[in-house]
């Protein structure tokens, strides 16, 4: 932009502030902390999500809800549901009081000529429940309702009997995961290594916007900035395009689990 005449410093800036907005690509929206994201599965902008103040686990067909509290012999287990019935598998464990997650995003697609909505899991076929090793057993080899579950087996790992133990998240990790992906935005990306172009090694934290909190490495996917979060042994999720000035530095150690 050219200075006009008659236009002082200060007027300059504030029209070039003003182009620079209009120019904004609508997915950088999606990231501003005052964009009204509320539509039923986003929580108010000022909560945070914690391990004691999770979004409950819902049943969509008997509308039952459970809610998420840390509990001693309890761990994430990760199941697989074959022939994409994750959400038959969330209900019948959630009808038995077990909390669990299935991560989704939005997608568009088109019905009838029409575009629509729709959620769909981000991570095809995969279930986390938070329970014990006694009921996370129960439903693999004792639940006729879930016959087409079976466990997520952790193949960098080997038990006293050298076989893989079932996969376990960390607390920590699955806080994590969780906080990036509940609101099921429709940029959200699951993803590995090769389509990473990691800019440092440095670990940062998202300090704005909706993805306030979210922990992870800075990379170009997609042609776009985003926030990489690893979930062990599973993959990586990159966020939505996150601007340069919501992110910051943070001690690799905060993320220990």
């Amino acid at each position: 932009m050219v200075l006009a005449r008659g236009m002082d410093n200060s007027q300059y800036a504030f029209r070039t502030c003003i182009e620079s907005f209009k120019c904004m690509n609508l997915s950088d929206m999606n990231t501003l902390s005052n964009v009204d994201i509320r539509g039923g599965d986003e929580m108010p902008p000022s909560t945070r999500l914690t391990p004691d103040v999770l979004p409950e686990a819902k049943s969509s067909k008997t509308g039952v809800s459970v809610g998420y509290a840390q509990e001693e012999g309890k761990k994430w287990f990760v199941f697989r549901a074959s022939y994409g019935r994750v959400d038959r598998a969330s209900e019948v464990m959630i009808n038995d009081g077990t909390y669990a997650y299935v991560a989704r995003r939005y997608v568009q697609k088109l019905y009838h000529g029409k575009r629509k909505k729709v959620l769909v899991p981000l991570i095809p076929n995969l279930v986390f429940a938070y329970t014990s090793e006694e009921k996370a057993n129960e439903y693999v080899n004792n639940t006729p309702a879930l016959s087409f579950l079976s466990y997520y087996y952790n193949h960098f790992e080997f038990d006293e009997s050298r076989k893989n133990p079932p996969l376990t998240i960390s607390d920590a990790e699955m806080m994590r995961f969780i906080l990036a992906t509940y609101h099921h935005n429709e940029h959200l990306m699951f993803v590995n290594e090769s389509q990473c172009h990691y800019k440092s090694g440095d670990v940062v934290k998202v300090t704005d916007g909706l993805f306030r909190g979210v922990e992870g490495r800075v990379a170009r996917v997609a042609g776009q900035q985003r926030v990489i979060l690893s979930l062990s042994n599973i993959g990586l999720v990159a966020t939505a395009y996150i601007p340069t000035a919501f992110i910051e530095k943070i001690e690799t150690s905060s993320t220990n689990t």
